[in-house]
């Protein structure tokens, strides 16, 4: 079965949300175009959903400002300004987003005291958020990762779904996705492509 994880769409990280990635509102079309091009058997989503005052807030350390290196329950921490907080317009997948056709929505980063990037688990890779279970149980054998932002939570998912997945094939989908720094970006490809994710665009979707 081949499925599409669509990471972190949300509200938050488009312009005009507190933690835009630039020009994170061009994924929406594409997206929409992946889901309804019925070339997945299933499809799911993960959504930041952090607690007020999370712990990897510059705003819960004091003298601290985002985009600062902190330290989270004794580990380096990047500080972000508050985003995605639970309940809140932020937190919203992208009004745009085709959200009726999506299957599973995978909320992340509800403990206060680590963050997670990966919508399988936490950065501390204590805590899974059964992403994993469900799509093994499902039979789920090819999947193709896209969203928001690659640098971080789609550069993460993507490799962990590797890990936690047994005999997964994974593809990271370019053009549907986009990061923080073109230096983050440019990164993250190459780590992806080093673990055997394979890069594609959405035309390699679209036109299979």
């Amino acid at each position: 079965m081949r499925a599409l994880l669509l990471v972190d769409i949300q509200n938050g990280f488009c312009p005009g949300g507190n933690l835009p990635v630039p020009d994170g509102d061009k994924v929406v079309p594409v997206a929409n175009r992946l889901i309804d091009s019925g070339k997945y058997q299933l499809i799911v989503a993960s959504q930041d959903w952090h607690p007020p005052g999370h712990g990897s807030f510059a705003s819960s350390h004091s003298g601290k400002q985002p985009f600062e290196m902190g330290e989270l329950s004794g580990k380096p921490q990047m500080l972000w300004p508050d985003h995605c907080v639970q309940h809140t317009v932020d937190s919203e997948l992208h009004p745009e987003l085709k959200a009726d056709e999506i299957d599973l929505i995978q909320q992340k980063g509800e403990n206060p005291h680590v963050d997670s990037y990966s919508a399988f688990r936490d950065n501390d890779r204590d805590a899974s958020t059964g992403l994993s279970d469900f799509l093994e149980d499902q039979g789920v054998t090819e999947l193709d990762v896209c969203g928001l932002a690659t640098d971080y939570c789609v550069k993460f998912s993507a490799i962990d779904a590797l890990d936690m997945i047994p005999g997964v094939k994974v593809r990271f989908i370019e053009d549907a996705s986009r990061g923080i720094t073109a230096e983050g970006v440019d990164a993250a490809i190459e780590e992806m492509r080093a673990r055997g994710i394979e890069i594609i665009g959405s035309e390699q979707v679209l036109e299979a």
